[in-house]
């Protein structure tokens, strides 16, 4: 299978996570004109465990190293089969919550807080499990991504108030989603050796654990997602007639590809960890929280209606996401 080494390689596949998870929820803006999310999230879960298997059926089956798919998954022990399934759960519900959040209040408020909660939880976590990297350094690049989110949420109550209308529901989901997120990767990582070249015995591949994670997110989502389409966040209910009846090629397509760009960003994120350590790994793809807010701002101009001075706050936010990035990828170069 293939396998990551080294830590410059590691990084920039973090990069692509980064991209990844912060680029998907596009798909989500485009088939929502005219398709309700919960019907989106359908073919989304579909795409990521489309992508797992054809990961796992390839880069984790051939060559030499490591171990294939299907030997790895008949040398598992039950408990590492199940963890990542329930991560799978646990990150569904998240991301559901996630998906709300940004239908109830852009993705320039959604991600920042959402995501960047995950971001501090996931870190201090997964360290703590593996305590991989330059402590200092490490957490030091977590505050200033935490101040970033502070500066977002100080620049999104400028804009309510200029809407007089908060949508308080949309920051509670997006609390509510962070939480969640925050945990779901130990669940992964925890199934998984920690050497990827002599796979430890009962222990999971990267691949392979990303496939069970992916089954664990279709599966959970006929009862997260039959849920919030009885009772959506915002809206009308949806029906599994609708999603039959009413979607066309073009939609199904373009759900099933933002399935498909965030389960490449986990793929991606996983592999990484090998080299980097899953804290590292975790906290550099959640990067995306920048990337998702800059498309908030610049794409979809979330914040054209804004009072003068909020563009300074956004200037400020990005500097301190991209000093708290460099901090967390220093902190693995600064070990001794």
């Amino acid at each position: 299978m293939f396998i990551v080494e080294s830590y410059s390689l590691a990084v920039v596949l973090c990069v692509v996570t980064m991209l990844c998870w912060g680029s998907w929820a596009n798909t989500q803006k485009l088939a929502t004109k005219e398709w309700k999310f919960q019907l989106f999230y359908w073919d989304y879960a579909i795409g990521v465990f489309v992508f797992s298997l054809l990961a796992a059926l390839t880069l984790g089956s051939f060559g030499n190293r490591g171990q294939g798919f299907f030997e790895n998954l008949s040398q598992s022990t039950g408990q590492n089969l199940l963890l990542p399934i329930l991560g799978g759960f646990v990150f569904n519900l998240s991301n559901i919550l996630l998906v709300g959040a940004i239908a109830v209040a852009g993705m320039a408020v959604a991600f920042p807080v959402g995501v960047g909660l995950a971001l501090v939880l996931g870190v201090i976590t997964n360290y703590i499990a593996t305590p991989l990297g330059n402590p200092v350094l490490l957490f030091a690049g977590v505050l200033s991504v935490t101040l970033a989110i502070l500066i977002d949420a100080v620049a999104y109550k400028r804009l309510s108030s200029q809407d007089q209308k908060t949508p308080i529901k949309g920051i509670v989901l997006s609390v509510l989603a962070g939480v969640l997120m925050g945990f779901f990767y130990r669940f992964v990582a925890a199934s998984m050796s920690t050497d990827f070249t002599a796979i430890q015995e009962g222990s999971l591949t990267p691949y392979s654990a990303v496939f069970l994670f992916s089954a664990g997110v279709l599966l959970s989502n006929f009862l997260w997602n039959s849920i919030v389409m009885a009772k959506p966040f915002a809206g009308q209910p949806a029906s599994y007639g609708e999603y039959f009846s009413k979607g066309s090629v073009k939609i199904h397509t373009v759900g099933i590809l933002g399935g498909m760009i965030w389960c490449l960003g986990m793929s991606m994120s996983i592999l990484a960890s090998g080299s980097a350590g899953f804290a590292i790994s975790y906290g550099l793809g959640q990067g995306a929280t920048m990337v998702a807010a800059m498309w908030g701002v610049f794409v979809w101009k979330e914040f054209k209606a804004a009072p003068k001075g909020t563009h300074v706050l956004l200037v400020l936010m990005f500097l301190f996401f991209l000093l708290g990035l460099s901090m967390i990828i220093l902190s693995r170069l600064n070990v001794s």
